[in-house]
């Protein structure tokens, strides 16, 4: 299990010192939450914040690309150092396209679903893909709460993932904290994000602990 801290939630005016004490609590990749004001109604980081983060840190860096057009900003946030980058499938017409894309330029390449978006909008790009993205909450806004029927999403994407001979990994976003990451990981999540459960805590080397431990 890759336990991936979420800055949206962290303290910007301290975000190196903040991602290095969750990097000595055993994080193993940092996620970037951007999101457009269009398609999420928030507004939060470009590029710039992606590059800043790549030189505070050296675990590979998960843009999450909640955002309108996303294909026009790959290179960008590539070149800044995001070496995951997932795509939102409602957002984007052309997905094949921009999922090639990211493949030839060398980055893992994966696809968010939010919540009420039926699995089999996968079918067409699932073995193109490194990982999917499960929302667990409606994206926009940290700190909200998980929402239960996310279990049986991970779980049927697993069984789907198994039963198509696939190594695609599964990433869940939302809602993430101690009273479920041991749920996650049993349905089949390989990737779990959290942002106010680590950043929220006062220490987040000790919440990082706090949550490895508990998928355990």
């Amino acid at each position: 299990m890759i336990l991936a801290p979420s800055i949206l939630s962290a303290d910007f005016g301290r975000l190196a010192e903040e991602v290095s004490r969750a990097e000595r609590g055993g994080a193993g990749m940092v996620h970037a939450d951007v999101m457009d004001g269009h398609f999420v109604p928030n507004l939060t980081l470009g590029p710039a914040v992606v590059r800043a983060l790549r030189r505070a840190t050296s675990l590979p860096i998960d843009a999450h690309l909640m955002i309108e057009n996303a294909d026009r900003y790959l290179d960008g946030f590539i070149d800044a150092g995001a070496s995951w980058i997932s795509l939102h499938v409602e957002a984007l017409p052309h997905l094949q396209r921009a999922l090639a894309h990211l493949r030839g330029r060398g980055v893992r390449a994966g696809v968010a679903v939010n919540p009420s978006t039926p699995l089999s909008s996968l079918d067409e790009v699932l073995p193109e893909l490194d990982y999917v993205l499960v929302m667990s909450v409606n994206p926009g806004f940290g700190g909200q709460s998980f929402l239960p029927a996310s279990l049986d999403k991970v779980r049927r994407l697993a069984a789907t993932i198994r039963q198509r001979g696939l190594r695609t990994q599964i990433e869940v976003d939302g809602g993430v904290d101690a009273a479920n990451v041991r749920a996650l990981v049993d349905a089949g999540a390989e990737i779990l994000v959290a942002g106010s459960a680590v950043f929220g805590q006062g220490d987040p080397e000790a919440a990082v602990r706090r949550l490895v431990e508990a998928a355990r």
